[in-house]
């Protein structure tokens, strides 16, 4: 059985995964409508800016990235400015994750916006609407149920991947558990961990399965 210090831990790591998953997904969606657009500009900077930002991002391990915020630029810093720049762990996390996440989710935006219709760019240009007042009141608003699954997929990617934090001392789910684990040589432990993560997972699956019927009628 669990004390109640031990469900008082896993409710914390529990509470800290979400956190920095919701956060993640969150400035994901935002950095990454602003990539998408970039990358289906006529502008070949910004068009070759999204797609330095994806190659990076999308080529490299996430643990990496993670490692490089948190372990990397302190050294960076101070060998460049003299002042070494230490971030909080738990910032290092949000800004890593948001910024993988952005790769992705840019894709996954590019992909919805450009299966759209080309008339409804051209209809909402012969009402007089700029290319970005078409896209964010026209283009964008249809593409809404087609991303659905796929930021769902995210999400839920991003619950599991926050497994990573425990590399830079943050004590997420997973990292709580595996210290209880070692302290006591229980493996029940795990047990838990994986409860609580599929509990989650279901949740959203479910959620973002009702929200992909709502939206439907509208195709």
């Amino acid at each position: 059985m669990l004390t109640q210090e031990q469900v008082l831990g896993i409710v914390e790591g529990t509470q800290r995964t979400l956190l920095i998953a919701g956060v993640s997904v969150l400035f994901g969606i935002l950095l990454g409508i602003v990539i998408a657009l970039f990358k289906i500009s006529r502008s070949k900077a910004l068009n070759g800016l999204a797609w330095f930002y994806v190659w990076i991002f999308r080529g490299t391990p996430m643990l990496m990235q993670l490692f490089v915020f948190y372990y990397a630029l302190p050294l960076f810093t101070y060998d460049v400015f003299g002042v070494s720049l230490r971030i909080p762990a738990l910032l290092a996390a949000f800004i890593a994750f948001s910024l993988n996440s952005a790769a992705y989710l840019s894709e996954i935006f590019r992909g919805a916006i450009q299966s759209i219709d080309k008339g409804q760019m051209e209809a909402a240009k012969a009402l007089g609407m700029s290319y970005y007042q078409a896209m964010f009141k026209i283009i964008i608003p249809q593409s809404y149920r087609r991303l659905i699954p796929p930021l769902g997929n995210e999400l839920i990617t991003l619950v599991k991947d926050t497994s990573l934090v425990a590399s830079i001392s943050l004590f997420d789910l997973l990292r709580t558990v595996q210290v209880m684990n070692n302290s006591s040589g229980e493996w029940v432990y795990f047990i838990y961990a994986g409860v609580i993560y599929l509990f989650v997972t279901s949740i959203i699956q479910l959620v973002f399965d009702k929200l992909e019927k709502k939206y439907s009628v509208y195709e």
